[in-house]
């Protein structure tokens, strides 16, 4: 069985991923595995262009297949802020409560009644000589709460509240988001890919 290295060591991403990636040829690990490793730099303009850097990164530093994926949060009241600096909207030490108060008091100071945004996300494979194979995205459409709701998920999450729902993706279960949250709509585009070799 290949090995196929997820590019994160969060653990909530790294079951994410698993799950929605599902039962596969593919024995999957984490970065959590190579402490001698790195982290990637994320210092492009687009999703596409960090997951890319990403999955080369792991890729090229650990001899194995590397998926690794970049996503953000796109409001509209704030021109689509905090978008691909969505991870260091408060600076590289914050905690994922300080980005999501600093959203809160940015979009309060709008003034606008505009609540919507968007998440997307992009998923990039490369093979261990750093060639990228595949790359895809995904993208849900919502809206941001005026607080945090929910304990579930990361990141984002308890401020988002998918199209078609009254919860946030923190409140709902792990099976509904991972059918139609962003990262899960690039990753089943991943799956079909793997799939295909």
């Amino acid at each position: 069985m290949q090995s196929l290295l997820l590019g994160t060591r969060n653990p909530g991403k790294f079951k994410e991923i698993a799950t929605i990636l599902g039962d596969s040829e593919w024995s999957l690990c984490s970065l959590r595995e190579f402490e001698h490793v790195g982290t990637a730099e994320e210092n492009s303009n687009t999703y596409s262009e960090n997951a890319i850097g990403k999955a080369r990164f792991y890729a090229t530093a650990t001899g194995l297949w590397a998926l690794a994926d970049d996503s953000g949060l796109e409001v509209d009241a704030l021109g689509g802020a905090p978008g691909v600096f969505s991870a260091r909207y408060a600076g590289e030490a914050a905690s994922d409560t300080d980005r999501r108060e600093l959203l809160l008091s940015e979009l309060a100071k709008t003034s606008s009644a505009n609540r919507t945004a968007r998440f997307v996300a992009a998923v990039a494979i490369a093979n261990a000589d750093g060639t990228v194979l595949n790359v895809s995205e995904g993208t849900c459409e919502g809206r941001i709460t005026f607080a945090p709701r929910g304990e579930g998920g990361f990141g984002y999450d308890p401020l988002f509240v998918p199209d078609g729902y009254a919860q946030t993706f923190a409140e709902l279960s792990e099976d509904i988001k991972n059918t139609i949250s962003h990262r899960a709509r690039a990753l089943r585009k991943t799956r079909q890919f793997l799939a295909t070799l």
